[in-house]
């Protein structure tokens, strides 16, 4: 299982390390980033697998909002079924 993290605010040392070090602590497993920086916006989109996820699906999008908030970013996890589902034409 998958699932897709996006990532978009103002730009500021440490977004991927700090996104990435919530990720390693519910051993949610970073599978593929792509990143950019448009003048001072910042823009992820991170690829995880969630099969091995040491709690609940709930507990990670709470914490992903929650260090969104505190870096004044917007941060979003989507399960991947979701994400196909929503994007399947």
């Amino acid at each position: 299982m998958k699932a897709v993290i996006t990532v978009i605010g103002k730009d500021m040392v440490g977004i991927l390390a700090k996104v990435s070090a919530l990720c390693a602590r519910h051993n949610v497993n970073v599978v593929e980033v792509t990143q950019t920086v448009m003048q001072d916006l910042f823009a992820m989109i991170m690829l995880a697998d969630i099969s091995a996820m040491a709690v609940d699906f709930s507990v990670l999008v709470d914490e992903m909002e929650s260090l969104g908030k505190e870096l004044g970013l917007s941060v979003h996890v989507m399960h991947e079924d979701i994400f196909n589902s929503m994007h399947r034409i």
